[in-house]
């Protein structure tokens, strides 16, 4: 068993570990590890993206079974390999979790990015801001909609209520896959003061091929 007790040896071999050279702003997979054109064309409000799994099976089922499923053992596992992910050398300032509309929260129960976000914080000795964003507007999933809908899905979905001037600022989220949530909630940092942002994620979306 691994030491988290939750999967063997070799089922953590067989999950997809994000380990073929990719664009550092998006986490897509990129020949030598360059900016990927969408990114040149249209850079998002991050600037760098760790992810520590391609969305794929069987990692895909095991963060629907955190996700909705409330296995949330799995928060600390995935929080645990993503933390393995982080370059130590150069750190934020402070954490921020993808933070759930408040009518979603109570139907959940718990918002799995600060459940992945808080031993990642631990982990690293880095300061937790669970409260400083909220989501203003109950919006659809995004995995309900077409791709080309999440973007304005999410438009002025966020805010932030804390001053966060010259901050290197982390947002942790489970799954990338357009970018739109972590790109409308870097929009609120930043409106904030942030002046860098990153984004950690337990798994980034990929092209079919992959």
């Amino acid at each position: 068993m691994s030491r988290d007790g939750l999967w063997c040896a070799a089922c953590d071999d067989a999950l997809p570990y994000l380990d073929m050279p990719h664009c550092p702003a998006c986490a897509l997979p990129t020949p030598s590890g360059e900016l990927c054109g969408h990114c040149l064309k249209h850079p998002p409000l991050f600037t760098r993206t760790v992810a520590a799994f391609g969305y794929a099976f069987p990692l895909d089922k095991l963060v629907q079974a955190m996700k909705y499923g409330e296995q949330l053992a799995l928060a600390h596992a995935f929080a645990d390999r993503l933390a393995r992910r982080i370059p130590r050398d150069s750190l934020p300032d402070c954490v921020i979790p993808m933070p759930l509309h408040p009518a979603k929260l109570r139907e959940r129960g718990y918002n799995q990015s600060l459940l992945l976000a808080a031993p990642i914080a631990r982990t690293l000795d880095l300061e937790l801001l669970p409260h400083a964003c909220m989501r203003v507007r109950d919006t659809a999933p995004q995995s309900s909609l077409p791709w080309k809908a999440r973007k304005k899905n999410m438009r002025n979905a966020f805010g932030c209520e804390v001053d966060l001037s010259g901050k290197r600022v982390v947002l942790v989220d489970d799954v990338l896959t357009t970018g739109a949530s972590l790109n409308a909630l870097a929009e609120a940092v930043r409106l904030r003061g942030a002046a860098e942002i990153e984004a950690w994620v337990v798994a980034r979306t990929l092209p079919h091929r992959h």
